[in-house]
Parts: structure tokens; C-alpha cells; sequence
């Protein structure tokens, strides 16, 4: 059984399942899935920028943007829909973070790394000094 919460866009509460929108704004949801997807199919739209399927369209950006990244509009039919990473905010395809900003973080990490692997060896070094023992005769 679900459990109680309140809707992401009209805030109202509903039992919460899959979604994290109440029943009626899922089907407005969809609604304006079949709005934008019905207005991509025609041949003169398949170009359209998001702002262009945003005026032809009346709903929002963010909604459009949200249908690219639940992959239910696709950047291969659509070439020029599509959405800000989640840093930077170039424009992007697919994914949450562009290029740049992966390799920045893989960078990032890697440098962690090797900074904690430096210090665990300084560690051990130090602990061997203190476990030694010494004996004379």
C-alpha cells in the first residue's frame, strides 16, 4: 500500500505509487505529453527548439525538458530538443551532467584519491616506526 504525500505540482496530498504527482496531474501530465509529442510529429516541428514547442505547444519548458529526461521524447528524432546540465547549464542530450563537468568531477576524484592513498601510506610508514623494536647487547 502507498503511502501519503503531497503532489510535486499542485501540492495536494495523494497516495503516493509510482508517480510523485497526484492522479490528476498525472493525467495533465500526459495530456501534455500527447500536446508536444502531437505537435513533433509534424515534419515542419521535428527541428523545433524547446522554446519553439514551448510557444507552439503552451506548455511549460520545465514539463518539456522533464519528457526529455524521462526519455519519453528522444534526442535522436528531435534534434534540437533539449536540456540544461544539472552544474553548468550547457545544453545537453542525455545523462544529468555535460561532458566538461563529468571529466571536472572524474578529475576531482581522482585527485581525492590519490591525496588519501598518499596518506594512508604516510600512515603505515609512520606506524612501522612506532612498532619498531630495538634490542643491544
Amino acid at each position: 500500500m502507498g503511502e501519503l504525500a503531497n503532489c510535486s505540482r499542485c501540492n495536494g496530498l495523494f497516495l503516493k505509487g509510482s508517480s510523485n504527482v497526484c492522479p490528476e496531474c498525472k493525467k495533465q501530465e500526459e495530456k501534455d505529453f500527447q500536446t508536444v509529442y502531437a505537435f513533433l510529429r509534424r515534419k515542419q516541428n521535428r527541428t523545433a527548439t524547446v522554446d519553439e514547442i514551448e510557444a507552439g505547444t503552451g506548455v511549460s519548458e520545465r514539463q518539456i525538458r522533464k519528457f526529455v529526461k524521462e526519455k519519453r521524447l528522444h534526442p535522436a528524432h528531435f534534434p534540437n530538443v533539449n536540456y540544461p546540465c544539472e552544474k553548468c547549464g550547457a545544453s545537453i542530450r542525455e545523462d544529468r551532467l555535460c561532458a566538461a563537468c563529468k571529466e571536472s568531477i572524474q578529475k576531482g576524484l581522482d585527485v581525492q584519491e590519490r591525496n588519501e592513498s598518499l596518506e594512508a601510506r604516510k600512515e603505515e610508514k609512520e606506524r612501522e616506526k612506532a612498532n619498531r623494536t630495538y634490542y643491544s647487547w
